[in-house]
């Protein structure tokens, strides 16, 4: 398997090259036209909130209180609380700061249990546009890693719980690094491609190593009124966690958007060896699919399906199903909010520790703007 995860994944990356010329080739035909307004370069700034609410019983297992009662633990939780600073410099300038809030879990601190602030995103963007595609830029600082980002702008469920990959810890939304994205012309396609620390916005860098992530999509049927939504996607992270200890993701993805209705398949490959002297290789593979259909009344549903095998050395799964009803409320532009009820359960089987099955019952909100 490790051999066919380094072939896909330089696969991927010839497939990112291509996309990437074919869209610098494009755009260095194109001149500016007849009457051509220069740019506004009067520097603006936003500032917006994201707010994660809710309220989840655990129906299983039951756990026992300091009195060694079984209970079924039920809590109002704030899961995440956005503020997000945005501006413009200039036209060739953006930047972007988001402090985000945790959980303190250090045993010795004076805040253990509290929820504290932490950077989650810092970045300055130089945008490209005048010399190539539309959407063109260059990133530098902490920002969003190219697939974890690019699947929550299809799934607007990252309130429910984070999406496949990020759940199980194979990758993360947003590390410290430098990456490049471009648009290919005539709504293609695009192309991402980053070198980060790897070691994600949660903790500095350990090593030496660098993690390599490109992705690549394409959208077949651009100027198809029922499917310029679907696209097809390829993503590979290259990765140590010290020398020659391989970290490796490989993901393939058909996504589809409509008005009523989004949907994603994907399948994933990983590679882990922690260490190169001492430890041992695990080779996984998972794949997840939901659907999210909706009515043009606010009225949305929620269908995700999980399946993970995370060592193809041994017979252990995880299996995850998430069915939710929402509400999303009416508003303009940029602006969401919703509320979405919803029954979750992960059967974990065959692993060393048995770890029984958890279904848990919540009621989640979302404010975004």
């Amino acid at each position: 398997m490790r051999e066919g995860l380094i072939t896909r994944g330089v696969a991927a990356a010839f497939v990112c090259a291509g996309l990437l010329f074919y869209g610098s080739v494009a755009s260095a035909q194109v001149t500016p036209a007849a009457g051509y307004t220069p740019p506004d370069d009067t520097p603006t700034i936003k500032v917006g909130a994201t707010i994660f609410a809710d309220y989840t019983f655990q129906s299983e297992p039951e756990t026992p209180d300091a009195d060694g009662n079984l209970v079924n633990p039920n809590s109002f939780n704030v899961a995440r609380a956005y503020i997000n600073v945005t501006g413009n410099i200039s036209h060739l300038l953006a930047f972007r700061i988001t402090p985000d809030i945790a959980r303190e879990a250090g045993t010795g601190s004076t805040l253990a249990g509290s929820q504290t602030y932490r950077l989650k995103y810092a970045y300055a963007q130089f945008n490209l546009d005048d010399w190539m595609t539309k959407g063109t830029w260059v990133r530098l600082g902490m920002q969003q890693t190219p697939w974890v980002d690019f699947e929550e702008q299809i799934y607007r469920y990252r309130f429910q719980g984070t999406i496949f990959t990020d759940r199980e810890t194979f990758l993360s939304s947003s590390d410290t690094g430098v990456a490049f994205h471009t648009n290919i012309p005539k709504n293609y396609g695009d192309v991402m491609v980053g070198v980060y620390n790897g070691e994600t916005y949660s903790r500095a860098e350990a090593n030496d190593q660098k993690a390599f992530q490109i992705r690549g999509t394409l959208r077949p049927l651009p100027m198809s009124a029922n499917f310029r939504g679907l696209r097809l996607t390829a993503f590979y992270d290259a990765d140590h966690y010290v020398k020659n200890a391989e970290r490796q993701r490989f993901i393939v993805a058909p996504t589809f958007e409509h008005k009523y209705l989004n949907a994603a398949f994907q399948w994933v490959e990983t590679t882990d060896q922690i260490s190169a002297t001492t430890g041992t290789k695990a080779e996984g593979q998972g794949w997840s699919f939901w659907a999210t259909p909706r009515t043009e009344k606010g009225i949305e549903g929620l269908i995700r399906f999980d399946h993970l095998e995370p060592d193809d050395t041994t017979d252990r799964k995880r299996d995850r199903a998430i069915f939710g009803v929402a509400y999303w409320l009416p508003h303009q532009g940029t602006v969401s909010s919703a509320f979405l009820l919803d029954y979750e359960q992960v059967e974990n089987k065959n692993f060393p520790a048995p770890v029984p099955r958890q279904q848990r019952i919540a009621l989640h909100a979302l404010v975004n703007f």
